[in-house]
């Protein structure tokens, strides 16, 4: 009877012992702090992303057509994540952009590259949410879809971008962030800001649209690096313009040489023959 009881106790006593562990796992996972947004870290993040290659990801577009990452292949693309329930950052951003975008098709092109705005918060960022919400920016590019996807979709294609965002009492805190992708789906480029300067996305978008493609002609390499060294930009009016001076410039020092060293060549013979008379 005294081992009975003995047992007894000690099983009672281990029983006691889990109960209160699991009592105590409880309560320090209910005090353990949610995770929250830092900037630095926001930020590191961000920028481990460029050189990634992003993978294939499916879409719905305002208009509620389904579309797919690859379908942008073969231009570069802008992304700029959103959620519509934003009252001021998001949509102050988009309008933003909306005018970089309209000076960056000015010099490159209209159908250069393509501009894609993501809707992050898969609950709410519906097809009809991203159309209502790009009719309040007044966005209607042609080469600019708004897209909604379903929740896991949005989570790793966030983790490709370096993109990290937390549901916050104001909604959602995180970077405000433009990424620039190549024509191959590879992050080039990160943008910050909610009114960036031109400049931080319209010149690696340049480098981009006037790069060397591997079925251009030679007239064709060669027009292109002229656009590329002329498309400037003007600090006074926040524009992007060709400015062919430099070549102009160019052009007229080398022939102002050309006649020197011609003058000089001929003066040369000239007094060479004046000597050997």
């Amino acid at each position: 009877m005294k081992r009975l009881s003995w047992a007894l106790s000690l099983l009672i006593s281990l029983l006691g012992t889990t109960v209160i562990a699991e009592e105590m796992a409880i309560q320090e996972h209910q005090h353990k702090p949610a995770q929250t947004f830092d900037r630095k870290t926001a930020l590191d993040t961000s920028q481990s992303a460029i050189g990634n290659q992003l993978e294939e990801y499916h879409f719905f577009t305002s208009l509620g057509e389904k579309k797919k990452l690859g379908d942008y292949r073969g231009k570069p693309l802008v992304i700029s994540l959103i959620y519509t329930s934003c009252f001021h950052i998001c949509p102050t951003t988009t309008k933003h952009l909306d005018k970089v975008i309209g000076k960056a098709q000015s010099v490159l092109g209209e159908d250069s590259f393509n501009v894609v705005t993501i809707g992050f918060d898969s609950a709410n960022d519906t097809a009809d949410a991203m159309r209502i919400f790009a009719k309040q920016q007044s966005v209607n590019e042609d080469n600019w879809d708004f897209l909604a996807s379903d929740k896991e979709t949005i989570i790793q294609l966030s983790k490709q971008l370096g993109f990290q965002f937390f549901p916050s009492p104001n909604g959602f805190d995180h970077l405000v962030q433009t990424t620039l992708l190549d024509k191959h789906g590879v992050v080039n480029r990160q943008v910050y800001g909610i009114q960036f300067q031109t400049p931080h996305l319209v010149e690696p978008l340049k480098q981009l649209v006037f790069g060397e493609k591997a079925d251009q002609s030679l007239f064709q390499q060669i027009t292109d690096k002229v656009r590329l060294f002329c498309t400037v930009y003007d600090p006074y009016s926040d524009s992007y313009k060709f400015d062919y001076s430099i070549f102009v410039g160019l052009f007229i020092g080398l022939t102002i040489g050309g006649l020197m060293i011609i003058l000089f060549i001929r003066e040369w013979r000239y007094s060479k023959a004046e000597r050997n008379k």
